[in-house]
This record gives C-alpha cells, structure tokens and sequence, in this order.
C-alpha cells in the first residue's frame, strides 16, 4: 500500500482556482502529480453526477475548488456549489463510499501556495482513507457459471 497513488479530480473554477494552480505552477511549487484538474466556468455549474462520474471512473477522491464566498464572479455559484457538494457527502455516506472523499475548497486567483497545500492535505487524506470501493481497479469481477456448473 506504500506505493499506492490515489487519483484525485480537482474541478476547479476558471477564474479563481484554476489561476491559483497556475499561480503554483509559476512560483514552482511542488504538490502530488494525482491531482487532475478539471477546469471549469463556475463551481456553480458543478453538477453532482458529474461528481459521482469521476468515482465511477476511477477517482478515490475528488474534490470542488471554488472562489472565495462573496467574492463569486457570477455572484452566488460557489454557494450553490457548497449546498451541492455538502448534500453530495451525506449522500456518499449513506451509499457506503464516504462523505470524506468529497470536498470543497474556497480560493482566490492568488493564493497559488494555499492551492499547492490543499492538494497536498487532500492527497494525503485521501491515502489514509485508501482505494476507493467503487473503484472499477479494486472491483474483482463476478464469477459466471457456465452451462456445465449449472
């Protein structure tokens, strides 16, 4: 489990996270290379089945990283985005994946070293919480019984 990487999907909006992870690209910071940026106009826009597509397809953790609140540039987005993530986490605890593998972050286009640092936290919660179970990798196939077995 020492060498295990989990795959993290960031949905990052546009104007203000996704500039900030630029932001720590420039400045060279250095944050795991499992994060996977999905960019995106608006957190606002973040559907929950969208969310629930990157754990179908892989992802042990994804998490919403939105502008800072009341500082949204399409006025409430990230708000309905935190009412949209937080339902989505109860939801994840009743279906037995977990509220914890699910987050949001709130950031400003400048604030690259915080964007770095949350990558790195979130990473590292994500290893000790380790492989997702929906994960189509850790799913063993069903065994078929063929005409003979029957």
């Amino acid at each position: 489990m020492n060498d295990w990487h989990p795959k993290i999907v960031a949905f990052c909006c546009y104007y203000c996270a996704y500039a900030a992870a630029d932001l720590a690209g420039s400045l060279r910071l250095q944050y795991p290379a499992n994060v996977r940026m999905v960019e995106q106009p608006c957190s606002g826009k973040i559907d929950p089945l969208i969310l629930l597509r990157a754990f179908e397809e892989g992802a042990d953790g994804v998490y919403v990283a939105a502008c800072v609140e009341g500082d949204c540039h399409f006025l409430k987005g990230n708000i309905r985005a935190k009412q949209r993530v937080h339902q989505l986490k109860r939801l994840l605890d009743e279906i037995g994946i977990g509220g914890q593998r699910l987050e949001m972050y709130n950031l400003s286009s400048s604030m690259g070293s915080r964007f770095a640092e949350v990558a790195r936290e979130f990473t590292a919660r994500i290893r000790s919480l380790g492989p997702s179970p929906v994960n189509p990798e850790n799913i063993k196939p069903a065994v078929r019984l063929t005409e003979e077995k029957r």
